[in-house]
């Protein structure tokens, strides 16, 4: 028994329920004859309030009239609307309907607070989505095959030599062929790389030693020669450092997962049969 008390979904149900009921007396103004309407004070606090949020500030006398035969307007409307049928298998209100119910759910998961072993446990469960790609900070010097044609290979050997002889005294702008990229990357996800570079150059850069000038490096592009100074791996970072995010997510799973075991138990409520159009006999073959 204390367990069922302790269930979001029977919390969820007994909330629904209240606000329904709740609904349907405003809605009636407390009374059940279906001609008269009562407009009670606390609708019209409830006006007077959504006035205040939004124009900071409470309406006037006359403003707080207009909303109130405003509402009175709203409501007399959708009375006879709905008395006539118009409510009836119109998409946008069965929508708004739906997303209301769904509203509830959210608030009742939305209560839930995680807890740090639940967070952790998120976190390593969809490592992937949390994961810190491997980084690179590195320059590159490029070279047009189509450019160099059979000297490719000479051409590649003598530029290396002398950024290698050069270090860091080298100017990379002015050495190499024209290049719409930089020449200077830092600390650049692989991720990133693959979108500027192709991945064959990502998966290479990620062999390549540091401190030193190598290559070629093959691109869609054409050759690089590059110098990498910095490689970091990438990681799964620990939760102090993701902690927000891990748990917006958390939050939304909690949420679909609420929505998803609600819609289920109405589902039983109902007796469904779906049926789907009957297929035409195949063309037999002569």
């Amino acid at each position: 028994m204390k367990k069922l008390l302790c269930e979001p979904l029977l919390h969820f149900l007994l909330l629904g329920a209240a606000i329904f009921m709740a609904y349907g007396f405003i809605s009636k103004g407390g009374n059940d004859e279906p001609g008269k309407i009562v407009i009670t004070q606390g609708q019209i606090d409830h006006l007077a309030t959504g006035f205040a949020k939004t124009w900071q500030r409470p309406p006037t006398e006359q403003e707080l009239t207009g909303l109130i035969r405003d509402h009175l307007r709203e409501e007399v409307l959708c009375r006879e609307a709905i008395a006539m049928g118009m409510d009836k298998d119109d998409t946008v209100i069965r929508r708004r309907l739906r997303q209301k119910m769904e509203f509830v759910s959210d608030d009742i998961a939305a209560q839930t607070e995680p807890s740090e072993a639940e967070l952790n446990a998120y976190l390593q469960t969809h490592a992937e989505a949390f994961r810190i790609e491997q980084q690179f900070t590195f320059q590159q010097v490029y070279l047009n095959p189509q450019k160099h044609g059979d000297k490719l290979e000479q051409d590649i050997a003598l530029l290396l030599a002398q950024l290698n002889q050069e270090g860091n005294n080298a100017d990379i702008a002015a050495l190499g062929d024209s290049f719409l990229l930089e020449h200077d990357f830092t600390a650049v996800p692989a991720g990133e790389i693959k979108k500027q570079f192709g991945e064959e150059f990502a998966v290479k850069l990620s062999a390549v030693p540091t401190g030193r000038w190598q290559g070629p490096v093959e691109s869609g592009y054409g050759v690089h020669l590059v110098m990498i100074s910095e490689r970091s791996e990438g990681r799964l970072p620990a939760l102090s450092d993701v902690r927000d995010a891990v748990r917006r997510e958390w939050e939304n799973t909690r949420r679909l997962e609420a929505n998803e075991k609600f819609y289920q138990k109405l589902l039983k409520r109902y007796n469904v049969t779906i049926k789907l159009p009957e297929l035409k006999n195949p063309v037999e073959s002569k």
